[in-house]
């Protein structure tokens, strides 16, 4: 078959662009974030109570470490992907064009931004 499997709009094109590819990026940042911050979260409650027996108060103290840390991680993942996103979409739309360089000129002023913020 050499027909389009999608009916698109006349003029549209077969690809996604950026604004529709922020949200994907955007929620995938947040997911792998909160996931590696529960993951890093277990880790550390763990180590902080190797000493305390298996009690309900032990288990609640890892359970908090878990979603502190899972919330912490996806809302850093998620700023940035947003700042990425949103600078990525901008440049896009002022120089007219979808190249490489929009990527590269995206990725640096999220890295600037988020280190003149004093983070290390």
């Amino acid at each position: 078959q050499d027909t389009d499997e999608f009916i698109l709009p006349t003029g549209a094109s077969k690809t996604r662009g950026r604004f529709e590819l922020a949200f994907f990026t955007i929620g995938g940042c947040c997911m792998t974030g909160a996931a590696f911050g529960a993951l890093n979260g277990l880790r550390l409650g763990l180590k902080e109570t190797q000493n305390m027996p298996w009690s309900k108060p032990r288990n609640v103290q890892i359970l908090n470490m878990v979603t502190r840390q899972g919330a912490l991680w996806a809302n850093t993942l998620g700023s940035l992907a947003l700042l990425y996103s949103a600078f990525g979409v901008v440049i896009e739309k002022t120089r007219g064009a979808e190249d490489d360089l929009n990527t590269i000129a995206a990725g640096t002023l999220t890295g600037m931004l988020y280190k003149s913020t004093g983070r290390v």
